[in-house]
């Protein structure tokens, strides 16, 4: 992976930054205070968003005073491109993501947490993993270090992604504990349903139902009986009630006919008024057509034909005839109207034409005058400048003048205050030399003056009275006073140095001051050549706008000319259109006379219609009349026929067998009713034995059911078993694998960059405890190393869980840049050179990008790019300046 550009508006620090980064090692440098930091904070921001704050909230990140906060970023991962943008906005006293989005190759992702889901799934790293293995924040140099070994294994099975392993082995171990307890309850079932199948088969349940089966069938019997009894009498009641059903049926069909016949003859009444109503309705229409007959004539007098009666193709020839005219007058009314429309165009084009070139014209005059103001004011800064020059020159001798008293000429200031910073670094390093000796003087003296409290010699652990270096402590006290007094020695040189030092860098910052006012000079001369060369441009433009504006003036009085000639002859077209449109008014009036005239043709043939329609139907009235006369005269004869039915002595019989029947139903039900009931009794008994048969059936399936399942649980159990086992086994092979491999290369990182031969090599054992064996064979824990070993020791490990994950469990894999934020706290001057060696040795084994903050000049001119971070006292707001790294010994040659 990696990191190509960075965008950021009002994020901490920064107002409005841009931030292109490149391949190789670049070095962010800048005072502290500056912002260095807060950029990296910013990449590791973008991509993990709220996560990337630890204790802090997003209201920290936006600017103070400010109400809203934008990071862009755009990375590079395994040959992809990718932009991700996060959005903030200050509501009230609460700072929320408004837009978070991921722009991959094939789709875009919308929301801080699946924007984080698919970075951490494309890192292969959550936040936390990315501080632990790329991002070596200020301050945490030491973190694994200091970590315990428990929390050390947590930290580095996670980047490995070994937790997976574990969570499986659990999740195993979970699914055998859970099949185990289901295992428990279906045994417990399992004696529980063979208690149930035996209690049931003790029952007897099979004799039990034959004899419920002989008792119900000899209910049964009786009950066919006294049901064929009730047949028989319902049978009777049937008959005496289909007897009293007919008589009134027939009284209810007298009745329906006596209504039936007083409708017939309603109807035949008010069709006959309806019959008389159309032929009165006849008679109208008649004299209706002969009114049209008489319109007709008239219309043919106004309108010129050959006949005073003419036909109707004669009308439609001359609707024909006078239509093609007026087709003809509008074919030139439209000539004549586009050649008015285009002439109107053309008049207000021309005048429009003449209206912009009098614009020109009016334009062209004021910039004239406006070049004759700035060329005045041109004229007055090429004095200035020339007065300008004078003082810079002025300046410039002044400068120089600051060496005539000084030990060295201008321009060895540069050479004379490395000479010196060269000579304080040797300085320091005796002093750091002298100062190890002392602490190692200080160690031994506390160490025999233990020795000695406990009646030890302090040179040799032996017993006071048996060893002969009792004294030796006497030596030490002495020795000790000699290292101390040449530290001081040293002390007061270096403050010497220092004191030339600041002598130096006064110099060499007259020597740029001389440097900057020759520049300024120089750029003044070329903008004073340039502003000369522009005077006389303005000039000759000047001039030329004047003999513009006299042209323009000329080509709008030509337009106006023309439009003048073009509106004469737009006027006799509205002329002639006049006449047009007076012939064709005549034309539509007699058009619209022999449109009626041949209306009034079809409006009496329409009426000739209505005359035979309305005869048709006095005859169809007239004929359903006749019809429903002979429908009531047979309606009368049914009416006798049905009259001269009724026979009373039936009816009463009829009445007596209905009600002997009723009571004879009554009483046999109640007897059916009660065999019934004992039926039901029977039938519930034999009911509840087949059921507690099916449920002894049921009872047996089941127990086989849950003797299967109780064998595919037990299998099952020791399925999962051997699955937590397989799991633990990887994960610990797996584990031993990576810290053998973690273990080589945190030896080959640690040798390529550590020259001290006070130690041998670094031991990594399977709980990730670290130990450090010295030449002699010593072992130490990485706390007894001092300060800048121990940090240099932190940052060898961290390199090398970087490069164990660039190879991947699965094969090589893009990995983050390195990032290292403030690495040289801890380390001196030569460990600082050191850490140069094992940047240079990660560039080397293929890291393409290394991001490293610091305000060390080693690691500045080590840096193939550089960029500046500065500070605006009165803003407060940082800025960012890309740089070219000073001359000094690269990273990597050719």
């Amino acid at each position: 992976m990696r990191v190509d550009r960075v965008r950021l508006l009002n994020f901490k620090c920064y107002g409005d930054a841009d931030l292109t980064l490149e391949r190789g090692v670049t070095v962010v440098h800048g005072v502290n205070g500056s912002g260095k930091s807060t950029l990296l904070e910013a990449v590791f921001f973008a991509l993990y968003g709220s996560k990337a704050l630890d204790d802090r909230t997003l209201d920290d990140v936006i600017t103070t005073g400010e109400e809203e906060s934008e990071v862009e970023l755009w990375f590079t991962h395994d040959g992809r491109e990718y932009h991700v943008e996060r959005r903030l906005k200050l509501r009230g006293d609460r700072a929320t993501t408004t837009k978070c989005v991921l722009e991959t190759p094939t789709e875009t992702i919308e929301g801080a947490r699946d924007v984080r889901r698919e970075v951490t799934q494309l890192l292969r790293m959550d936040a936390e993993a990315f501080v632990n293995c790329a991002y070596v924040r200020q301050g945490e140099v030491n973190k694994l270090i200091h970590a315990s070994p428990s929390d050390r294994q947590d930290m580095i099975d996670d980047l490995l992604q070994l937790g997976a392993l574990e969570d499986y082995r659990e999740r195993a171990s979970e699914a055998r504990l859970g099949v185990k307890t289901v295992l428990d309850g279906q045994r417990e079932v399992l004696e529980d349903v063979r208690t149930q199948v035996e209690q049931k088969e003790e029952k007897e349940l099979h004799e039990r139902l034959n004899s419920l089966e002989s008792r119900r069938s000899d209910v049964v019997e009786e009950i066919d009986h006294y049901e064929t009894q009730r047949e028989q009498a319902e049978e009777t009641l049937e008959t005496a009630e289909d007897v009293l059903e007919r008589h009134e049926e027939t009284r209810e069909e007298i009745a329906e006919l006596t209504a039936d016949i007083e409708d017939l003859r309603s109807k035949i009444s008010e069709t006959e008024r309806k019959r008389e109503a159309a032929g009165d309705e006849i008679s109208e229409v008649r004299d209706r057509r002969e009114e049209l007959a008489a319109e007709r004539g008239d219309l043919l007098e106004t309108v010129d034909l050959e006949s005073d009666d003419p036909g109707e193709d004669a009308v439609r020839d001359r609707i024909a005839e006078l239509e093609a005219r007026d087709e003809d007058l509008g074919d030139e009314l439209q000539e004549l109207t586009v050649t008015i429309q285009t002439g109107t165009d053309e008049i207000e084009r021309l005048r429009e034409e003449a209206d912009d070139l009098e614009a020109q014209a009016e334009r062209a005059r004021e910039e004239a005058d406006d070049l004759d103001e700035r060329i005045e004011a041109d004229e007055e800064a090429i004095e200035d400048r020339e007065a300008k020059l004078e003082d810079l020159e002025a300046e410039i001798e002044s400068a120089r003048a600051t060496f005539d008293d000084a030990p060295i000429a201008f321009g060895e200031a540069a050479s004379r205050l490395a000479d010196l910073e060269t000579e304080r670094e040797e300085l320091v390093a005796a002093i750091n030399d002298i100062t190890a000796d002392i602490r190692t003087a200080e160690n031994a003296i506390e160490e025999g003056e233990r020795l000695l409290e406990e009646g030890k010699c302090p040179e040799c652990g032996q017993p006071v009275e048996d060893s002969p270096h009792v004294d030796v402590l006497d030596d030490r006290q002495e020795e000790l006073a000699d290292f101390e007094a040449e530290r001081d020695d040293l002390d007061a040189e270096r403050d010497e140095i220092d004191d030339r030092i600041d002598r130096a860098e006064d110099l060499r910052e007259a020597e740029r001051r001389v440097e900057r006012l020759e520049e300024n000079r120089d750029n003044i001369e070329q903008l004073l050549a340039e502003k000369r060369e522009s005077l006389a441009d303005r000039r000759d433009q000047r001039d030329q706008l004047r003999a513009d504006a006299a042209e323009y003036d000329a080509d709008a009085e030509e337009k106006r000319s023309a439009a003048a000639k073009r509106q004469d002859e737009v006027a006799d077209a509205r002329a002639e259109l006049g006449e047009i449109n007076t012939e064709r008014g005549e034309l539509t009036e007699t058009l619209e006379s022999l449109e009626r005239v041949s209306a009034i043709a079809d409006e009496r043939a329409s009426l000739e219609s209505e005359i035979e329609t309305l005869r048709e139907r006095r005859q169809d009235w007239r004929e359903m009349n006749d019809e429903r006369r002979e429908t009531l005269s047979e309606k009368r004869d049914r009416k006798r026929d049905l009259e001269s039915e009724f026979d009373e002595d039936r009816i009463e019989t009829a009445r007596e067998d209905k009600e002997n029947a009723e009571r004879y139903i009554e009483q046999v039900d109640d007897k059916l009713a009660e065999l019934e009931e004992r039926r039901t009794e029977i039938q519930n008994a034999i009911g509840a034995a087949e059921n507690e048969l099916e449920e002894l059936e049921r009872l047996r399936d089941r127990l086989e059911s849950v003797e299967d399942r109780c064998e595919q649980l037990e299998s099952l159990y020791e399925e999962a078993e051997s699955l937590q086992t397989t799991y633990g086994d990887l994960r610990a092979e797996l584990r031993q694998h990576n810290v053998e491999t973690l273990e080589r290369l945190l030896n080959e990182t640690f040798e390529l960059v550590y020259q001290n031969d006070s130690y041998a090599a670094i031991d990594l054992d399977g709980d990730y405890r670290l130990t450090v064996y010295q030449k002699d064979g010593e072992a130490l824990e990485p706390e007894q190393l001092s300060g800048g070993e121990r940090a240099l020791f932190n940052l060898s490990l961290r390199c090398a869980i970087y490069r164990l994950l660039a190879e991947g469990v699965d094969g090589s894999a893009p990995m983050p840049p390195l990032i290292l934020d403030e690495p040289t706290v801890f380390l001196d001057s030569g460990h600082v050179t050191q850490l140069v060696s094992l940047i240079e040795s990660m560039r080397d084994l293929g890291v393409e990008q290394i991001v490293v903050v610091s305000h060390d000049e080693e690691l500045v001119g080590a840096a193939d790019s550089l960029v500046r971070v500065e500070k605006d006292a009165t803003s407060n707001r940082s800025r960012l300046e890309r740089g070219e790294p000073p001359e000094a010994e690269l990273l990597a040659s050719d």
